[in-house]
């Protein structure tokens, strides 16, 4: 049955191309089975170890091989078929999902703690793989006209997935058992697999005759650092989440500085993710990329005062507003930040930049909650939140005053804009539906 097609321009309009439905519908399955598997696979260590050293070591063995190997993954990304990239590594993690149920079955021990422990590097492995992948392949599936919408459209699914996987891994846990909540988890990929083998091929970029692996990272790393756009974009972030981020120290304001028990941790912890959530949501219609350069700048500075008001505060519902308000801002920064490294990223660079980027935006999470201990450690929970909101600022007004072009970049589709590289679209002709009519399979 023929059923009208969203506008051409409108915010779903990236959904008339049927393998970015394939894209988002693989991503949504994914980042849910991921995300749920985390909290089992946390859940399990510490009740085989009782131990919060054995707890924090998990983030540490999944970061190290993701961020190791994302330049590799870049490279690889931009020299093989990235569907088979992501087909690779989301069979990998269902198999993984797999076996831990088997394992479930079998009183191992130790052995099981090993297990866990090689599954979450398993996973980090995949990530420094499948990031890289998908961030190169999402622009070859829709028109560079659409980017923005897809782009914010695919950060929304995301944020989504990230909220209810924990929460829906927790209720078949503790209702189901872990083995069948691993099971659920191997489908779920199996799904998100399932999903990525039907988009269509599309072409791979030529490598230059003779090019090392590492005069092909070292391609992508010099043309990172040597756009003022890319590079000061995800310093921006970079930098400000490493010193401005607080989600790490939580519990000690929860306990010892607000006096609201656990009931008041989760509601600070929801804060930020509903005010990212809800600004990701309006973004699908409004995308602030008219002035995108102004809007970051200014999106990063305001993160950076809501973190100050934060930390001064006695007050429960002052501290939640600002918590929720750092998420609306964040989540301008990362619809501008995403918007830019897909429209202004190379087709033959794309797997490249993807994994610098991966780089940033990991080391500002890893590490970020590290420098938050040491900071807390050396000046006092307080004083080093303020701080790390003053240090944000400066580095907004530092960035400001060295990439005049980032202040000044505008991504607004109406706007021309001048661009050394420009970047292919990668879009087949005969797959584009026309404007206001119908195609096949359109929601």
């Amino acid at each position: 049955m023929t059923r009208n097609a969203a506008p051409i321009h409108s915010a779903l309009a990236p959904f008339q191309w049927p393998d970015f439905r394939r894209l988002f519908a693989a991503t949504a399955c994914a980042t849910f089975a991921s995300r749920a598997l985390a909290v089992v696979l946390g859940y399990r260590v510490y009740a085989l170890t009782n131990s919060t050293l054995a707890l924090g070591g998990l983030g540490l063995v999944e970061a190290i091989p993701s961020i190791s190997l994302a330049l590799y993954g870049g490279h690889i990304a931009d020299r093989r078929d990235r569907r088979s990239i992501l087909r690779l590594t989301l069979a990998a993690l269902a198999v993984c999902a797999i076996g831990l149920a088997v394992l479930e079955q079998i009183d191992a021990g130790r052995v099981q703690l090993f297990f866990l422990y090689a599954v979450v590097f398993i996973a980090g492995i995949a990530r420094g793989f499948a990031e890289p992948a998908a961030g190169a392949l999402e622009p070859q599936l829709v028109p560079r006209d659409l980017l923005i919408n897809s782009s914010t459209l695919m950060a929304t699914c995301w944020l989504i997935g990230a909220i209810i996987g924990p929460l829906a891994a927790g209720v078949a846990f503790a209702t189901l058992g872990a083995a069948w909540t691993f099971v659920g988890i191997a489908l779920l990929y199996l799904l998100a697999w399932l999903s990525i083998l039907r988009i269509r091929p599309r072409p791979i970029p030529a490598a230059p005759p003779g090019e090392s692996v590492w005069e092909s990272v070292a391609t992508g790393v010099r043309y990172v650092f040597g756009d003022q756009v890319l590079f000061g974009s995800m310093s921006l972030d970079l930098f400000a989440v490493l010193f401005g981020g607080v989600i790490a120290l939580l519990p000690v304001f929860a306990h010892d500085i607000l006096f609201v028990g656990p009931i008041g941790l989760g509601v600070l912890n929801a804060a930020p993710t509903t005010g990212a959530l809800l600004t990701m949501l309006w973004a699908t219609r409004h995308p602030p990329v008219k002035h995108a350069g102004r809007n970051l700048f200014l999106a990063v500075a305001a993160f950076g005062v809501t973190m100050i008001v934060f930390a001064l505060s006695k007050s429960m519902a002052l501290s939640v507003a600002m918590l929720f308000l750092s998420g609306v801002f964040d989540g301008v920064s990362v619809i501008i930040r995403r918007s830019i490294v897909r429209l202004l990223s190379p087709e033959h660079l794309r797997g490249r930049i993807a994994a610098v980027n991966m780089i940033f935006v990991g080391s500002s999470n890893e590490f970020g909650a590290l420098e938050s201990g040491v900071a807390a450690t050396l000046l006092g929970t307080v004083p080093s939140v303020w701080a790390g909101g003053v240090v944000t600022l400066l580095i907004v007004a530092t960035a400001a005053a060295l990439a005049p072009k980032l202040r000044r970049l505008s991504l607004d589709p109406h706007s021309v804009i001048e661009r050394d590289a420009q970047v292919d679209d990668a879009i087949d002709e005969d797959e584009a539906p026309a404007a206001n009519t119908a195609s096949e399979g359109a929601p």
